[in-house]
């Protein structure tokens, strides 16, 4: 039976004010509260509530019982940090990696995974119901994928350790200070022995490591992709200049060493920035390329150009993409942001034509590549801005008129004119790729005057993260 709080007594004047004060006094940077994980926000944290007020704890999970440290107050919502686990949820788990409570790489490793697929649904339905004004979106359940050792890149910041070493890893959760790693679970397995090593070697030929305060050393980022289904690695060293001494002969030893290394580069990045990358990539040994087999195709991939970093899920994602289109080979498909034509090549084999548009020169000069060795004869490329290029399509001497428009922004989503371009030339289908719930649902909302939302299809790109994929696929309104 529920309690009759209409009998309660109110509490008096000198109650409220009693209340007010011992809750001003505990509402403090510094202080100590217990309260109860009740959801997890779009960062990964987790969010419980105090008196009415927001506490957002990263490193827990909905269900856990905690005695939590304020370390950043404001009226109604604080930081806190975990200080003790009282009782934990079921849904919490052992993480995979030692340490994963110090690095910013992962969010979720202590989520059981089947349950994280259910809370990055959720959010997704959050934000096309508030967001995109969607009443019972079409959202399909969440695409699993394997939950660890799936990344085909990793890219990793060199520090000097207090003790002289050279270190490399991933910075700790909201600082600048470097977890050193010698391996990382959700990386491929087959990058794991670079990196020890590779330390190593850099600590034992004298090349200075970058430091960001002084702008002085050289060696700033160690990168290494691999091909899944080929195996074939490259590694790039980000400096701050070329002043490598002998870096030539390291790299032929690499090579020796390791049979499924197939290239050494040496980008440079001279600019103060967080950037990574810089503008210029010299080849020092073997190819600067890998080669990958990618739904059915043969890719290379260069050291800075985009590619998904999970190939199992964007394979996948290109079979829901050209199921859903139902597409029968008199269609003209563009692809907006077409990186180096991951998404384009593949589709190319099932349409009439495609245009590919991106703004990188390096990844539309790598998306030509990829066409000629895969004999795609239907698929062009072209340079530039999306607001800018799109429009120009339907007034070229050879206007094109295109029946499916594929979208895959970066996270800030579509520039304003993309979307004024595509509500005036209406094409009949379009497909959006988006790694950013909240711009696809503004986007989505922005669309929906002329277009209906069929069906949202997630997927799990970054297991252990808060990161969330999906396609939306919008069909012209009669």
């Amino acid at each position: 039976m529920e309690p009759d709080v209409s009998a309660a007594p109110s509490n008096s004047p000198e109650q409220s004010a009693d209340l007010s004060a011992e809750i001003s006094a505990n509402w403090q940077q510094g202080k100590l509260l217990e309260l109860t994980i009740e959801d997890l926000n779009h960062s990964g944290e987790g969010v419980g509530r105090w008196q009415g007020r927001v506490v957002f704890v990263p490193d827990t999970v909905p269900g856990d019982q905690i005695r939590v440290r304020l370390v950043r107050v404001k009226p109604q919502y604080a930081q806190g940090k975990l200080h003790e686990l009282i009782t934990a949820s079921q849904q919490r788990v052992r993480p995979a990696c030692i340490v994963a409570d110090k690095c910013g790489g992962c969010q979720w490793q202590q989520i059981d995974y089947a349950y994280q697929l259910q809370v990055k649904r959720n959010l997704l339905v959050q934000n096309l119901e508030r967001i995109g004004g969607f009443e019972q979106p079409a959202v399909e359940p969440m695409l699993a994928a394997e939950p660890l050792a799936y990344r085909n890149k990793a890219t990793y910041p060199v520090k000097l350790g207090q003790d002289g070493s050279v270190q490399a890893g991933y910075y700790q959760k909201g600082s600048h200070f470097l977890i050193n790693l010698n391996q990382c679970p959700i990386q491929d397995v087959r990058l794991n022995p670079y990196l020890t090593r590779i330390k190593l070697d850099i600590q034992k030929q004298g090349w200075q490591v970058y430091d960001e305060t002084t702008h002085r050393g050289e060696v700033r980022h160690l990168s290494l992709r691999v091909g899944r289904q080929t195996g074939e690695v490259l590694l790039t060293i980000v400096g701050r200049s070329s002043n490598l001494p002998k870096i030539e002969q390291h790299a032929q030893k690499w090579l020796e060493r390791y049979p499924d290394l197939v290239g050494v580069c040496l980008n440079i990045n001279a600019e103060r920035t967080n950037a990574i990358f810089g503008a210029e990539t010299r080849l020092i040994a073997g190819r600067g390329y890998l080669r990958e087999q990618f739904a059915g195709l043969e890719f290379q991939i260069q050291p800075t150009t985009f590619f998904q970093v999970n190939t199992q899920q964007a394979e996948a994602l290109v079979e829901i993409i050209r199921t859903q289109l139902n597409l029968q080979g008199d269609e003209v498909l563009v692809d907006a942001y077409c990186g180096v034509g991951t998404l384009t090549l593949p589709l190319s084999r099932f349409v009439k034509r495609s245009i590919g548009i991106e703004s990188q020169q390096e990844s539309i000069e790598q998306a030509r590549v990829n066409a000629a060795i895969n004999q795609i004869t239907n698929a062009e490329f072209q340079i530039g801005k999306v607001e800018a290029l799109l429009p120009q399509l339907a007034v070229q001497a050879n206007a094109v008129q295109a029946n499916i428009i594929l979208l895959d922004p970066p996270r800030k989503g579509c520039d304003p004119q993309v979307i004024a371009t595509l509500l005036q030339q209406q094409p009949q289908q379009i497909a959006y790729v988006s790694c950013n719930p909240a711009t696809l649902a503004r986007d989505l909302k922005l669309l929906s005057p002329s277009y209906q939302l069929i069906r949202v299809q997630p997927a799990d790109f970054f297991p252990q993260t808060a990161h969330v994929e999906a396609a939306a696929f919008l069909s012209l309104r009669p």
